[in-house]
C-alpha cells in the first residue's frame, strides 16, 4: 500500500483536494492531506496543518520564528507568504521523502498554488511521483517545472468547485499519481538497478558523432552514459544531476550554452553552467562543442540589433549565428574562470581543426580568427595545473572522440585511486 501526499491551500481549494483524497482511497492507498493555505482557516481537515509545517522547518531548517522559538504569523502581503510558506513546504516534504513516508504528490492549484506547490515539488528527487493539475498547464511551464520531473496536467476548467469536467480532470490526476507510485517498486528494487558508475554527457546535432563514439568507449570500460541535450533546459538538469552526488564523472563535449548565454541566444544554460562538477571535484573532461554558434528562433524573430551577422538555417524552427572573434574571448574567459573553481580531476582539449560540424575549413561558419580567439583566450584564463590539450583533428573526428573518453577514463581512475 502506497501514502499519496495531497498538497494544497485548502483554505480556497479543500472541496477539490478532498475529492483527489477519496479516489485515491478508492483505489485502496493511503493519502496524507498537507495545508499550505496562508490565508483563512482550510475547509476541510488535514492530516498535517500549515503550523506543522512552519514549525517542522523552522526547527529543522532556521525559518523565521519569533522569540518564542514558534513560526512567524503569515505575512500580510500574499507574494511574501507564499513564497515563505513554498520555502518551509519544501524542508517538511523532503524529510518525508527521505524517511520514506510518502510515495507520491499531487496538488490541484491556479496560478498562486501552482507557484507554491511546483517549488516544493522541484525540491523532491528526480523519479519521484509529482502531478500538478493547474490552471497554468495550457501557457509555458518552463518557470513552473525547470529542471524536475513534474508531470503538469491541464485542469481545462478553473478550479473553483466540483462539476462534470473537474471530476473528470481530478479522476484521472489521481490514476496517474497512483500508476506513477506503483511502478517505483521496479526502480527502487536493488536488482533492478544499475551497478555501473553514471556518467554525464553534452550532445548537439553538431557534436553528436564525437559524443557517441565516445559513449561507446566509455561504456565498454564498465560505465553507464547518459547524454543531454544542450538547449539550456539540458544543460541545467545534467547540472543539477551531477550535484546530486550520483555522478562519476563527466564529458562536457558540447559547452555552446555559453554562447546563448552570453550573446543572448534562446538556449542559455544559466550563469551556473560548468559549475556542478568542478564545485564537488567530479572528473571532468571539457571541450568547446558548438561555441561557434548562438540559437535562435525562426529566422524572422531574430532580434534586430543582430540584423548584419551571419546566419545559419539549421532547420525551419532553429536559426544558428555565428560568434565574433570578441564574442569568442569573452566566451573563453568565462569558461577558464569556471573551470578554474574545480577541487577534482578536469581537463580541456580542443579540436584544433573544427569546434562543430559548420566550422570546418569550406564550411558556412569557418571563421580562422574567432576559432583562434576563442582558443587562446582559454588558454590564458585556464588555472595552469588544468590541463589542456590542443587535438589536430574536427570535433568528431574519431581521434578526438577516443582521446576525451581515453582522458574521462584516466581522471576517473585517478579520483577513484586518491578517495581509496
Amino acid at each position: 500500500m502506497i501514502m499519496i501526499a495531497v498538497l494544497g491551500t485548502f483554505d480556497t481549494k479543500g472541496a477539490e483536494h478532498a475529492f483527489v483524497a477519496d479516489r485515491i482511497r478508492q483505489m485502496g492507498h493511503c493519502v496524507l492531506l498537507i495545508d499550505v493555505g496562508t490565508g483563512e482557516s482550510p475547509t476541510i481537515v488535514p492530516d498535517i496543518t500549515r503550523d506543522e509545517v512552519m514549525r517542522a522547518t523552522t526547527i529543522n531548517r532556521g525559518i523565521a520564528a519569533d522569540s518564542a522559538g514558534q513560526p512567524r504569523a503569515p505575512s500580510t502581503d500574499r507574494g511574501e507568504a507564499i513564497a515563505t510558506m513554498a520555502t518551509a513546504v519544501s524542508c517538511f516534504l523532503r524529510q518525508l521523502v527521505d524517511q520514506r513516508k510518502i510515495q507520491g504528490i499531487i496538488s490541484l492549484g491556479g496560478s498562486g498554488g501552482t507557484a507554491l506547490a511546483t517549488t516544493a515539488m522541484r525540491a523532491l528527487p528526480l523519479g519521484f511521483p509529482k502531478v500538478m493539475v493547474s490552471t497554468m498547464a495550457g501557457v509555458n511551464v518552463a518557470s513552473y517545472v525547470d529542471v524536475s520531473d513534474i508531470v503538469m496536467i491541464p485542469s481545462i476548467v478553473d478550479i473553483s468547485g466540483l462539476n462534470r469536467i473537474s471530476r473528470d480532470v481530478f479522476s484521472r490526476a489521481a490514476a496517474v499519481v497512483v500508476a506513477l507510485a506503483n511502478a517505483r517498486p521496479a526502480i527502487d528494487h536493488e536488482s533492478e538497478r544499475s551497478e555501473k558508475p553514471l556518467v554525464v554527457a553534452s550532445m548537439f546535432g553538431n557534436t553528436t558523432k564525437c559524443v557517441e563514439h565516445a559513449k561507446l568507449i566509455i561504456e565498454a570500460a564498465g560505465y553507464e552514459v547518459l547524454t543531454f541535450h544542450a538547449t539550456g533546459i539540458g544543460g541545467r538538469t545534467m547540472e543539477a544531476l551531477i550535484d546530486s552526488g550520483e555522478v562519476a564523472g563527466v564529458l562536457d563535449i558540447t559547452t555552446t550554452e555559453w554562447a546563448d548565454q552570453w550573446v543572448g541566444g534562446v538556449m542559455p544554460g544559466g550563469p551556473h553552467r560548468l559549475e556542478a562538477a568542478a564545485r564537488r571535484g567530479v572528473p571532468a573532461i571539457v571541450a568547446p562543442g558548438c561555441l561557434d554558434m548562438v540559437n535562435f528562433g525562426e529566422r524572422s524573430n531574430i532580434p534586430e540589433k543582430f540584423r548584419d551577422r551571419l546566419f545559419y538555417e539549421h532547420n525551419p524552427q532553429v536559426t544558428l549565428m555565428r560568434t565574433t572573434a570578441d564574442e569568442c574571448t569573452e566566451i573563453g574567459r568565462i569558461i577558464a574562470e569556471k573551470l578554474n573553481q574545480s577541487k577534482g580531476e578536469i581537463r580541456f582539449l580542443y579540436p584544433l581543426k573544427a569546434i562543430s560540424v559548420i566550422s570546418a575549413n569550406g564550411q558556412a561558419f569557418f571563421d580562422a580568427d574567432a576559432d583562434s580567439a576563442l582558443l587562446e583566450s582559454i588558454r590564458k584564463n585556464l588555472r595552469a595545473d588544468i590541463p589542456f590539450e590542443a587535438v589536430d583533428s574536427k570535433i568528431n573526428d574519431p581521434v578526438f572522440a577516443k582521446r576525451c573518453a581515453e582522458q574521462l577514463l584516466e581522471a576517473m581512475r585517478c579520483t577513484s585511486a586518491t578517495l581509496a
